[in-house]
């Protein structure tokens, strides 16, 4: 595919897109406000599979609690839980904690700036590497998410299904604006948000492509219940927790076992708390 795409096709392409951000990006988006990399960081994982209008409020005040590395690294982990509630995934809020811990304890409260170095941080996988590299440091790197691939299936392979990111990746890398990475990447985001509200979500046509499942009645609700008890009481019973559940119960004595493995929640002689 890389191979018939001309320089004009590739111009065209970057011309329209930068165009289309000029006219309809989301500038005001705060994590568009700034480069520094913990916030960048905060940003992204609040993100993944969370709707940016939900985000906006709870990055705010999580930024507004723990306005650094240092800061996030001295606090417990059911603090960090507790102001991540209504987010989701809570294992995110987890790695972020782990994050600001090393990168405080172990690097001084500097990033590294190079998506290979980053991701050697808790948690942290080629895409959010690639996100802190590009936003913080306007490093031309290939990012690649959902709202990405859709813009990349749309303009390239608008009859296909089953596209693998494989034959995706060379196209991204060749249409980078390296004039600035950081602005072409936020235009790409807008652009294939905008995409899948105006057209059937092209990234159905991706070969990774996953629906969300179902919240209510899932493990998933069951999980969030759990830790957000756990960060109202410092202590509860199995049975006073599982009393709580207004989920499904028959996932709970799997979930609490997963929780209990992924050291999010402890269990100790007095009952079950969020891991200290």
């Amino acid at each position: 595919m890389l191979g018939k795409v001309k320089k004009t096709d590739v111009a065209n392409f970057q011309q329209f897109i930068l165009w289309w951000y000029s006219k309809h990006g989301r500038y005001e988006l705060p994590w568009r406000n700034t480069t520094d990399p913990y916030k960048i960081l905060v940003s992204e994982l609040m993100l993944q599979q969370t709707q940016v209008e939900r985000v906006i409020t709870k990055y705010l005040a999580f930024l507004e609690t723990f306005p650094s590395t240092k800061v996030l690294a001295q606090a417990s982990l059911a603090e960090v839980l507790s102001l991540w509630q209504g987010l989701g995934y809570n294992r995110r809020a987890k790695f972020l904690w782990q994050t600001a811990q090393k990168v405080h304890t172990e690097l001084e409260d500097t990033f590294p700036s190079t998506a290979d170095e980053l991701q050697k941080l808790p948690g942290i996988g080629p895409y959010t590497a690639t996100a802190i590299s590009t936003f913080a440091f306007n490093n031309p790197e290939v990012v690649i998410e959902t709202n990405i691939r859709s813009i990349y299936i749309y303009h390239f392979f608008p009859k296909r299904t089953n596209v693998e990111d494989a034959e995706l990746l060379p196209l991204i890398e060749a249409t980078i604006y390296t004039n600035n990475p950081r602005e072409w990447y936020a235009a790409l985001m807008d652009y294939g948000s905008h995409l899948k509200k105006i057209f059937p979500n092209p990234s159905r046509n991706s070969k990774h492509h996953t629906k969300q499942s179902r919240f209510e009645g899932s493990p998933r609700q069951v999980r969030g219940e759990i830790i957000r008890y756990l960060t109202q009481h410092p202590l509860l019973t199995e049975v006073e927790l599982k009393q709580e559940i207004k989920g499904e119960k028959k996932y709970f004595e799997k979930v609490l076992g997963d929780l209990l493995a992924e050291e999010l929640i402890e269990n100790t002689p007095d009952g079950y708390r969020i891991k200290q």
